[in-house]
Protein backbone atom coordinates (compact mmCIF):
# COMPACT_ATOMS: atom_id res chain seq x y z
CA UNK A 1 0.00 0.00 0.00
CA UNK A 2 1.23 3.49 -1.22
CA UNK A 3 0.10 6.34 1.39
CA UNK A 4 -0.13 8.99 -1.71
CA UNK A 5 -1.15 12.89 -1.41
CA UNK A 6 -3.23 14.84 -4.46
CA UNK A 7 -1.41 18.33 -5.28
CA UNK A 8 -4.16 20.23 -7.50
CA UNK A 9 -7.45 19.51 -8.36
CA UNK A 10 -7.79 20.40 -11.98
CA UNK A 11 -8.76 18.36 -14.50
CA UNK A 12 -5.95 16.03 -14.38
CA UNK A 13 -5.91 16.28 -10.32
CA UNK A 14 -9.97 15.47 -10.02
CA UNK A 15 -9.46 12.46 -12.20
CA UNK A 16 -5.94 11.46 -10.35
CA UNK A 17 -7.62 12.11 -7.01
CA UNK A 18 -11.04 9.61 -8.22
CA UNK A 19 -8.46 7.30 -9.78
CA UNK A 20 -6.10 7.33 -5.97
CA UNK A 21 -9.40 7.35 -3.60
CA UNK A 22 -10.41 3.71 -5.93
CA UNK A 23 -7.34 1.88 -6.17
CA UNK A 24 -6.83 -1.44 -4.12
CA UNK A 25 -3.03 -0.31 -3.53
CA UNK A 26 -3.24 3.59 -2.97
CA UNK A 27 -4.14 5.12 0.12
CA UNK A 28 -4.83 8.69 -0.03
CA UNK A 29 -3.36 10.95 2.85
CA UNK A 30 -3.66 14.77 1.76
CA UNK A 31 -4.86 16.78 -1.07
CA UNK A 32 -3.51 20.49 -1.63
CA UNK A 33 -5.99 22.63 -3.22
CA UNK A 34 -5.88 26.34 -4.42
CA UNK A 35 -8.87 28.70 -3.98
CA UNK A 36 -11.53 27.94 -2.20
CA UNK A 37 -11.86 24.42 -1.92
CA UNK A 38 -9.83 24.02 1.57
CA UNK A 39 -11.50 22.66 4.53
CA UNK A 40 -13.92 20.55 2.64
CA UNK A 41 -13.70 16.65 2.55
CA UNK A 42 -12.20 14.93 -0.51
CA UNK A 43 -14.67 12.85 -1.40
CA UNK A 44 -17.15 16.52 -1.85
CA UNK A 45 -14.24 17.48 -4.17
CA UNK A 46 -13.99 14.28 -6.00
CA UNK A 47 -17.64 13.27 -6.37
CA UNK A 48 -17.14 10.87 -4.26
CA UNK A 49 -18.10 8.73 -0.16
CA UNK A 50 -16.29 11.07 2.27
CA UNK A 51 -12.71 9.73 2.97
CA UNK A 52 -12.66 12.09 6.17
CA UNK A 53 -9.05 13.43 4.52
CA UNK A 54 -9.60 17.44 4.68
CA UNK A 55 -8.28 19.18 1.59
CA UNK A 56 -5.76 22.43 2.45
CA UNK A 57 -4.52 25.20 0.80
CA UNK A 58 -1.31 25.14 3.29
CA UNK A 59 1.74 23.47 2.22
CA UNK A 60 2.90 23.25 5.83
CA UNK A 61 -0.17 20.50 6.40
CA UNK A 62 1.36 18.59 3.47
CA UNK A 63 4.84 18.57 4.78
CA UNK A 64 3.68 17.03 8.16
CA UNK A 65 1.76 14.16 6.55
CA UNK A 66 3.54 11.03 6.64
CA UNK A 67 3.20 10.43 2.87
CA UNK A 68 5.50 7.97 0.02
CA UNK A 69 4.55 9.97 -2.79
CA UNK A 70 3.09 13.60 -4.08
CA UNK A 71 1.23 13.37 -7.45
CA UNK A 72 2.11 17.10 -8.54
CA UNK A 73 -0.21 18.26 -10.88
CA UNK A 74 -0.95 22.28 -11.18
CA UNK A 75 -1.23 23.87 -14.08
CA UNK A 76 1.97 24.58 -16.07
CA UNK A 77 3.18 28.36 -14.69
CA UNK A 78 5.35 30.82 -16.22
CA UNK A 79 8.21 31.52 -15.11
CA UNK A 80 8.70 27.81 -15.88
CA UNK A 81 10.85 27.21 -12.30
CA UNK A 82 7.74 29.20 -10.64
CA UNK A 83 7.20 25.68 -8.67
CA UNK A 84 10.26 24.63 -8.14
CA UNK A 85 10.54 26.00 -4.51
CA UNK A 86 7.32 23.51 -3.63
CA UNK A 87 8.87 20.99 -5.06
CA UNK A 88 12.32 21.11 -3.00
CA UNK A 89 10.24 21.36 0.13
CA UNK A 90 7.96 18.30 -0.64
CA UNK A 91 11.73 16.66 -1.65
CA UNK A 92 13.66 17.58 1.12
CA UNK A 93 10.46 16.27 3.45
CA UNK A 94 11.53 12.42 2.38
CA UNK A 95 8.35 12.68 -0.25
CA UNK A 96 8.89 11.26 -3.33
CA UNK A 97 7.29 13.73 -6.32
CA UNK A 98 5.70 12.80 -9.81
CA UNK A 99 4.81 15.54 -11.12
CA UNK A 100 2.54 16.27 -14.88
CA UNK A 101 3.93 20.14 -14.67
CA UNK A 102 7.79 19.98 -16.09
CA UNK A 103 10.61 17.97 -14.66
CA UNK A 104 11.50 15.79 -17.38
CA UNK A 105 15.06 16.30 -17.31
CA UNK A 106 16.33 18.87 -15.17
CA UNK A 107 19.79 18.75 -15.90
CA UNK A 108 19.12 20.30 -19.56
CA UNK A 109 18.47 23.16 -17.70
CA UNK A 110 21.16 24.24 -16.23
CA UNK A 111 23.28 23.51 -12.35
CA UNK A 112 21.52 26.58 -11.49
CA UNK A 113 18.02 24.87 -11.93
CA UNK A 114 19.02 21.14 -10.84
CA UNK A 115 20.97 21.47 -8.43
CA UNK A 116 18.75 22.72 -5.58
CA UNK A 117 16.04 20.17 -7.11
CA UNK A 118 19.25 17.55 -6.44
CA UNK A 119 19.99 18.33 -3.31
CA UNK A 120 16.72 18.37 -1.81
CA UNK A 121 16.14 14.80 -2.96
CA UNK A 122 19.57 14.46 -1.43
CA UNK A 123 18.58 15.49 1.99
CA UNK A 124 14.93 13.82 2.08
CA UNK A 125 16.38 10.47 -0.14
CA UNK A 126 13.55 10.91 -2.30
CA UNK A 127 12.71 10.81 -6.10
CA UNK A 128 11.63 13.43 -9.16
CA UNK A 129 9.88 12.48 -11.67
CA UNK A 130 8.55 14.49 -14.38
CA UNK A 131 5.80 11.96 -16.29
CA UNK A 132 3.19 12.54 -18.87
CA UNK A 133 1.59 11.89 -22.49
CA UNK A 134 4.04 14.31 -24.02
CA UNK A 135 6.82 15.09 -22.63
CA UNK A 136 6.93 11.48 -20.90
CA UNK A 137 5.64 8.95 -23.55
CA UNK A 138 5.24 9.52 -27.05
CA UNK A 139 8.80 10.38 -27.27
CA UNK A 140 10.65 9.34 -24.91
CA UNK A 141 9.26 5.68 -24.82
CA UNK A 142 6.99 4.76 -27.98
CA UNK A 143 9.37 6.53 -30.67
CA UNK A 144 12.60 5.49 -29.03
CA UNK A 145 11.48 2.18 -28.74
CA UNK A 146 10.28 2.27 -33.12
CA UNK A 147 13.96 3.25 -33.33
CA UNK A 148 15.04 0.06 -32.57
CA UNK A 149 14.06 -0.98 -35.92
CA UNK A 150 16.32 1.34 -38.12
CA UNK A 151 19.19 -0.07 -39.37
CA UNK A 152 20.04 3.88 -40.22
CA UNK A 153 18.26 6.71 -38.49
CA UNK A 154 18.51 9.72 -39.86
CA UNK A 155 15.64 12.05 -39.14
CA UNK A 156 12.98 11.98 -36.71
CA UNK A 157 9.77 13.82 -37.22
CA UNK A 158 6.54 14.06 -34.41
CA UNK A 159 3.77 16.10 -34.66
CA UNK A 160 0.61 16.39 -32.58
CA UNK A 161 -2.49 18.11 -33.11
CA UNK A 162 -5.16 18.39 -30.94
CA UNK A 163 -8.40 20.08 -30.96
CA UNK A 164 -9.01 22.53 -28.31
CA UNK A 165 -12.52 24.06 -29.27
CA UNK A 166 -13.94 22.20 -26.33
CA UNK A 167 -11.37 23.10 -23.45
CA UNK A 168 -13.46 25.13 -20.79
CA UNK A 169 -10.71 26.41 -18.35
CA UNK A 170 -10.55 30.46 -19.58
CA UNK A 171 -6.90 31.07 -17.76
CA UNK A 172 -5.93 28.00 -19.63
CA UNK A 173 -7.29 28.80 -23.32
CA UNK A 174 -6.52 32.31 -23.04
CA UNK A 175 -3.68 32.27 -21.02
CA UNK A 176 -1.18 28.51 -21.82
CA UNK A 177 -2.05 28.47 -25.37
CA UNK A 178 -2.18 32.27 -26.31
CA UNK A 179 -5.62 31.93 -27.98
CA UNK A 180 -7.22 35.26 -28.24
CA UNK A 181 -4.00 37.38 -28.69
CA UNK A 182 -3.84 40.08 -30.76
CA UNK A 183 -0.76 39.70 -33.32
CA UNK A 184 -0.15 43.30 -33.37
CA UNK A 185 -0.13 43.59 -29.73
CA UNK A 186 1.57 40.59 -29.07
CA UNK A 187 4.47 38.61 -31.14
CA UNK A 188 4.04 34.88 -29.46
CA UNK A 189 6.36 33.26 -31.33
CA UNK A 190 8.76 35.26 -29.50
CA UNK A 191 7.44 36.01 -26.69
CA UNK A 192 7.29 34.81 -23.23
CA UNK A 193 4.59 31.41 -24.01
CA UNK A 194 7.34 30.60 -26.85
CA UNK A 195 10.19 30.70 -23.76
CA UNK A 196 8.05 28.38 -21.53
CA UNK A 197 7.66 25.76 -24.13
CA UNK A 198 11.33 26.06 -25.46
CA UNK A 199 11.88 24.83 -21.90
CA UNK A 200 9.02 22.77 -21.50
CA UNK A 201 9.70 20.61 -24.91
CA UNK A 202 13.46 21.05 -24.68
CA UNK A 203 13.58 18.32 -22.16
CA UNK A 204 12.51 15.81 -24.72
CA UNK A 205 15.63 16.79 -27.00
CA UNK A 206 17.81 15.85 -24.07
CA UNK A 207 16.23 12.77 -23.22
CA UNK A 208 16.99 11.97 -27.04
CA UNK A 209 20.64 12.80 -26.82
CA UNK A 210 20.92 10.60 -23.80
CA UNK A 211 18.96 7.75 -25.13
CA UNK A 212 20.69 8.19 -28.90
CA UNK A 213 24.29 7.79 -26.64
CA UNK A 214 25.11 11.64 -28.24
CA UNK A 215 24.69 15.38 -27.40
CA UNK A 216 22.40 18.09 -28.69
CA UNK A 217 23.91 20.29 -31.29
CA UNK A 218 21.21 22.67 -32.18
CA UNK A 219 17.69 23.82 -30.97
CA UNK A 220 16.03 25.75 -33.33
CA UNK A 221 12.18 27.17 -33.00
CA UNK A 222 9.61 27.75 -36.03
CA UNK A 223 6.88 28.52 -34.27
CA UNK A 224 3.61 29.01 -36.41
CA UNK A 225 0.51 31.49 -35.24
CA UNK A 226 -2.56 31.59 -36.99
CA UNK A 227 -5.42 33.60 -36.55
CA UNK A 228 -9.30 33.54 -37.11
CA UNK A 229 -11.50 35.33 -39.67
CA UNK A 230 -14.38 35.00 -37.28
CA UNK A 231 -15.09 35.40 -33.87
CA UNK A 232 -14.74 31.87 -32.34
CA UNK A 233 -17.17 30.81 -29.24
CA UNK A 234 -15.87 27.96 -27.89
CA UNK A 235 -16.87 26.93 -24.34
CA UNK A 236 -13.85 29.05 -22.35
CA UNK A 237 -15.34 31.95 -24.12
CA UNK A 238 -15.20 34.11 -27.23
CA UNK A 239 -11.60 34.57 -29.77
CA UNK A 240 -12.62 37.87 -31.35
CA UNK A 241 -11.95 37.97 -35.31
CA UNK A 242 -8.17 38.71 -36.52
CA UNK A 243 -6.50 37.40 -33.39
CA UNK A 244 -4.92 33.85 -32.41
CA UNK A 245 -7.55 30.89 -33.00
CA UNK A 246 -3.74 28.15 -32.74
CA UNK A 247 -0.32 27.78 -32.35
CA UNK A 248 1.83 25.62 -33.76
CA UNK A 249 4.95 24.93 -31.37
CA UNK A 250 7.38 24.14 -33.53
CA UNK A 251 11.66 23.02 -33.07
CA UNK A 252 14.46 21.70 -35.21
CA UNK A 253 17.24 20.04 -33.41
CA UNK A 254 20.65 18.41 -34.59
CA UNK A 255 22.51 15.73 -32.52
CA UNK A 256 26.14 15.08 -32.59
CA UNK A 257 25.47 11.90 -34.00
CA UNK A 258 24.06 13.68 -37.28
CA UNK A 259 20.49 12.54 -36.69
CA UNK A 260 18.02 15.19 -37.26
CA UNK A 261 14.35 15.74 -35.42
CA UNK A 262 11.65 18.05 -35.65
CA UNK A 263 8.65 17.99 -32.86
CA UNK A 264 5.66 20.08 -33.41
CA UNK A 265 2.68 20.75 -31.30
CA UNK A 266 -0.62 21.96 -32.56
CA UNK A 267 -3.16 23.37 -30.67
CA UNK A 268 -6.39 24.65 -32.15
CA UNK A 269 -9.89 25.91 -31.04
CA UNK A 270 -10.82 26.25 -34.89
CA UNK A 271 -9.89 22.64 -36.61
CA UNK A 272 -11.73 23.57 -39.47
CA UNK A 273 -8.37 25.74 -40.54
CA UNK A 274 -6.06 23.03 -40.72
CA UNK A 275 -6.51 19.98 -42.42
CA UNK A 276 -4.02 17.69 -39.82
CA UNK A 277 -6.83 17.66 -37.14
CA UNK A 278 -8.32 14.89 -39.63
CA UNK A 279 -5.75 12.90 -38.67
CA UNK A 280 -4.61 10.92 -35.81
CA UNK A 281 -3.27 12.80 -32.65
CA UNK A 282 -0.30 11.86 -33.36
CA UNK A 283 2.26 11.02 -36.42
CA UNK A 284 5.91 9.43 -35.49
CA UNK A 285 8.54 9.29 -38.56
CA UNK A 286 11.80 7.76 -38.69
CA UNK A 287 12.87 8.68 -41.55
CA UNK A 288 16.10 6.04 -42.70
CA UNK A 289 16.59 2.95 -43.30
CA UNK A 290 14.65 1.70 -43.66
CA UNK A 291 11.77 4.34 -43.23
CA UNK A 292 9.30 3.69 -40.42
CA UNK A 293 5.25 6.04 -39.85
CA UNK A 294 3.60 5.31 -37.02
CA UNK A 295 0.42 7.29 -35.95
CA UNK A 296 -1.73 7.56 -32.37
CA UNK A 297 -4.92 8.50 -31.59
CA UNK A 298 -6.39 8.40 -27.92
CA UNK A 299 -10.45 8.97 -27.56
CA UNK A 300 -12.56 8.73 -24.76
CA UNK A 301 -14.96 5.24 -24.56
CA UNK A 302 -17.82 7.63 -24.71
CA UNK A 303 -17.59 9.06 -28.53
CA UNK A 304 -19.81 11.84 -26.84
CA UNK A 305 -17.79 12.37 -23.94
CA UNK A 306 -15.87 15.49 -23.34
CA UNK A 307 -13.00 15.86 -26.23
CA UNK A 308 -9.81 15.80 -23.74
CA UNK A 309 -11.08 12.89 -21.55
CA UNK A 310 -9.31 10.49 -23.18
CA UNK A 311 -5.55 12.16 -23.19
CA UNK A 312 -6.39 13.15 -19.62
CA UNK A 313 -7.13 9.81 -18.70
CA UNK A 314 -3.80 8.87 -20.80
CA UNK A 315 -1.78 10.75 -18.83
CA UNK A 316 -2.80 10.34 -15.31
CA UNK A 317 -2.70 6.45 -15.66
CA UNK A 318 1.34 7.12 -16.56
CA UNK A 319 1.71 9.02 -13.74
CA UNK A 320 0.08 7.03 -11.51
CA UNK A 321 1.36 3.81 -12.98
CA UNK A 322 4.82 4.83 -12.24
CA UNK A 323 3.91 5.16 -8.47
CA UNK A 324 5.79 1.58 -7.44
CA UNK A 325 8.73 2.49 -10.13
CA UNK A 326 9.38 5.95 -8.48
CA UNK A 327 9.26 5.01 -5.14
CA UNK A 328 11.49 2.22 -5.91
CA UNK A 329 14.08 4.26 -7.07
CA UNK A 330 17.59 5.70 -5.61
CA UNK A 331 17.57 9.55 -4.62
CA UNK A 332 17.66 11.80 -7.11
CA UNK A 333 15.82 12.33 -10.62
CA UNK A 334 13.85 10.02 -11.75
CA UNK A 335 13.28 9.08 -15.77
CA UNK A 336 12.36 5.40 -17.00
CA UNK A 337 15.29 4.14 -18.97
CA UNK A 338 14.69 4.50 -23.30
CA UNK A 339 13.77 0.96 -24.59
CA UNK A 340 16.47 -1.03 -26.80
CA UNK A 341 16.48 1.52 -29.65
CA UNK A 342 18.62 2.77 -32.48
CA UNK A 343 22.49 3.17 -31.68
CA UNK A 344 24.54 4.03 -34.23
CA UNK A 345 27.80 3.63 -31.46
CA UNK A 346 28.30 0.83 -29.16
Amino acid sequence: MYKVIQWATGAMGRTSLRRIIEHPDLELVGLFVYGDKAGRDVGEIARRPKTGVIATNRIEDILALDADVVMHMPRLTRPYDAMNDDVIRLLASGKNVISIAGFHWPDHQGTGYAAPLAAACDRGQSSLAGLGLNPGMLVERITLAASAMSARLDHIRVSEAVDASNMSAPEFVFDLMGFGSDPNEVDLAKGPLAGLYRTLFGEIFANVAHSLGTQLTSHVDDHRITTTPADITMAAGVIPAGTVASTEWRWIAGFANGVKMELSILWTAAPHLHPRCDQPHWLIELLGRPNIKLTMDIADEDPNGPASRGLVDATVSIALGAIPDVCAARPGFFAYPAPPGYRARF
